[in-house]
């Protein structure tokens, strides 16, 4: 009896031909396939795993340059509030001495501004051909005036050659007509502005204006006046530095009703504020080394058995990183009292990340009186601009991986990636292997699934034959 045709099988031959046909494509693709599968899973997940820790590695650097601004620094051993910042804002350095000081201010430096005789014209009131002087604190900037000016284009000439140096120049008219009005942000007596060169636009900047004619609008230049005190000082501009050692103050306020204008500023050490600096440190710090962490070690499945490969299970680049940033943090510093990031209380633990003992640290501040050594540790000495601080000696230790382009990383990301592009060729050309073998295979067997057919018909006809014969020589 003829074998049951069954969903799948050969009609002539009985047999699963796709069954067969996969296993024998799967025998001859499958090491293959699970290679470029492994490879593939593995490179994938390491172009991820780097793109983590350049991600983690700009955050890290990104809090220590908040951290290193030298115009607002976050490690001064001292902190200056003013009792009224109407009056004036203060900040000090590490020169800063405990105390109060009593500023009066009595009068703020304040720039020239002058103005030229009235131009009934207006702005385009024409201005003879020439070179225009505009001179002050014994400078003189010599603007071209060519034929056709007029007020308006001399305005325009004056603002392109000179607001570098901080002279601007408009138009302002008022009942006398069209004046040309040049002002300055250099601030203090002497500082006054005076023209010359052009018939109708002289001025003198110490005569006060009248009239329709030129000269300072209200009064010339001054320098700011107050007592630190009671000790009569004045400084040529509103920011004060040296007048007290250690610290920096504007003036923003003078007297009114003839009464000055008064702030007290209170110098103390500033443990609070550098407590936060330091904390602000070591976090950033610790959200990097477990990132690398996370990064670099192998887990357990959701069964608890078989371990599930990190990023960087095995790879020795990310613990030679974090060893050459280690080595920064236990060189010595440039501060001659605080040489180790230990007498702040700051140490590192089991897994790498960096504990801060506050106890330790306000002992090292009120007792041991560090807090003008911080900023020096982690920011440098002037002399040789901040490249001995800790922030410095540790980005140049970072450089190596995060430079853009030829870093270790960004050089790891394109190789990665080329890495990838060879495991989508092998996938194609195995996926193409795939097809063509189903295709020959199928072909062939169906072929002889026809063959069989073909060959099982002929003996039941010959069978049929016999048992007629049979039949016969019976009867």
């Amino acid at each position: 009896m003829a074998s049951p045709i069954l969903p799948g099988t050969g009609l002539g031959s009985g047999l699963n031909v796709s069954s067969i046909v996969k296993a024998l494509v799967s025998a001859d693709t499958e090491a293959k396939q699970n290679q470029v599968t492994a490879q593939t899973k593995a490179n994938s997940l390491k172009i991820s795993g780097t793109g983590t820790l350049k991600s983690a590695l700009a955050a890290y650097q990104a809090a220590m340059n908040k951290l290193n601004v030298k115009t607002t620094p976050s490690f001064s051993g001292f902190a200056a509030t003013s009792s009224d910042t109407k009056v004036l804002t203060t900040t000090s350095d590490n020169t800063a001495v405990n105390g109060n000081y009593v500023i009066a201010v009595t009068s703020l430096a304040t720039s020239s501004k002058v103005a030229s005789a009235a131009f009934a014209g207006g702005a385009t009131s024409a201005i003879p051909t020439g070179t225009l002087k505009v001179s002050q604190n014994g400078t003189d900037y010599d603007v071209d005036v060519p034929a056709g000016s007029t007020l308006q284009s001399v305005r325009d000439a004056i603002n392109t050659k000179l607001q570098s140096s901080g002279i601007s120049a408009n138009i302002v008219t008022d009942a006398n007509g069209s004046r040309l009005v040049l002002g300055s942000t250099t601030t203090g007596a002497g500082s006054d502005i005076s023209v010359s060169g052009i018939a109708g636009l002289e001025i003198d900047g110490t005569t006060a204006l009248v009239g329709a004619g030129a000269g300072a609008i209200s009064a010339p230049a001054a320098d700011a006046v107050f007592t630190v005190d009671g000790l009569s000082m004045t400084s040529k501009t509103n920011t004060v530095t040296g007048a007290v050692s250690g610290l920096s103050f504007t003036l923003l306020a003078g007297a009114s009703g003839g009464v000055p204008a008064q702030s007290t500023i209170t110098v103390a050490t500033n443990t609070d504020g550098l407590k936060t600096s330091v904390q602000s440190f070591v976090d950033a710090y610790n959200t990097l080394i477990k990132t690398v962490n996370s990064l670099t070690q192998a887990t357990a499945d959701s069964d608890g058995k078989l371990t599930v490969a990190a990023a960087f299970t095995g790879d020795a680049m990310p613990r030679q990183m974090l060893a050459v940033m280690r080595n920064e943090l236990v060189a010595p510093g440039a501060s001659s009292k605080l040489t180790v990031l230990s007498q702040l209380g700051v140490q590192t633990a089991k897994d790498g990340t960096l504990s801060f003992d506050s106890t330790k640290f306000n002992s090292a501040m009120t007792d041991k009186k560090l807090g003008g050594e911080v900023q020096t540790f982690f920011t440098g000495t002037t002399a040789n601009d901040g490249a001995d601080g800790l922030f410095s000696r540790m980005e140049a230790a970072l450089k190596p991986y995060t430079a853009s382009g030829t870093g270790i990383l960004d050089t790891r990301v394109n190789s990665l990636n080329l890495q990838a592009k060879s495991l989508a060729s092998q996938q194609d050309d195995v996926t193409r292997r795939v097809a063509t073998l189903t295709d020959v295979l199928t072909k062939k067997y169906n072929a002889m699934d026809v063959l069989v057919g073909q060959l099982k018909a002929t003996a039941s006809n010959i069978t049929s034959m016999f048992d007629a014969i049979n039949a016969q020589n019976k009867s």
